[in-house]
């Protein structure tokens, strides 16, 4: 079983912890389909379909993905071919390979890295309600 080592993902904003994968797609797998989970999964074989989740994916080297990928945040270390969307953040890291689009806030693309395509990057939506506003009248600043 390949190890995720601290270096690799140093900038991970969730502070990935190898102790926190939940599932792991050994290099000797192959899976086709969709995949949808919670927690942090990590694939080191193949996987060619959809992949779905608000969570953490970790794509190891030598991985191959051929998806269509909507995450909360990717790190890549293997080759992943196919659009991504993340809610959170996009980490390419040496020697991973992205072929396809990306959406994303947050990007951290390695030297030594490949990445043919495009990207597209807007502040991520925050969970916070939007601030009130109020409105004092000059009746309102005489009561005070």
């Amino acid at each position: 079983m390949a190890v995720l080592k601290r270096d690799e993902a140093s900038n991970l904003a969730s502070d990935l912890n190898v102790n926190d994968v939940h599932t792991i797609l050994g290099k000797e797998s192959a899976f086709e389909g969709k995949l949808v989970f919670d927690g942090t999964v990590r694939i080191d074989g193949r996987f060619k379909g959809e992949i779905k989740t608000d969570n953490v994916l970790v794509i190891g080297q030598g991985a191959r993905v051929d998806a269509t990928v909507n995450v909360g945040s990717i790190v890549i270390n293997g080759e992943v071919t196919g659009d991504i969307t993340a809610k959170h953040s996009v980490e390419i890291h040496a020697p991973g390979k992205l072929r396809g689009n990306m959406s994303t806030p947050t990007l951290v693309i390695d030297r030594g890295v490949v990445f043919e395509g495009t990207c597209k990057m807007e502040e991520a939506q925050s969970a916070k309600p939007p601030a009130q506003v109020t409105l004092l009248t000059n009746r309102d600043k005489d009561n005070t």
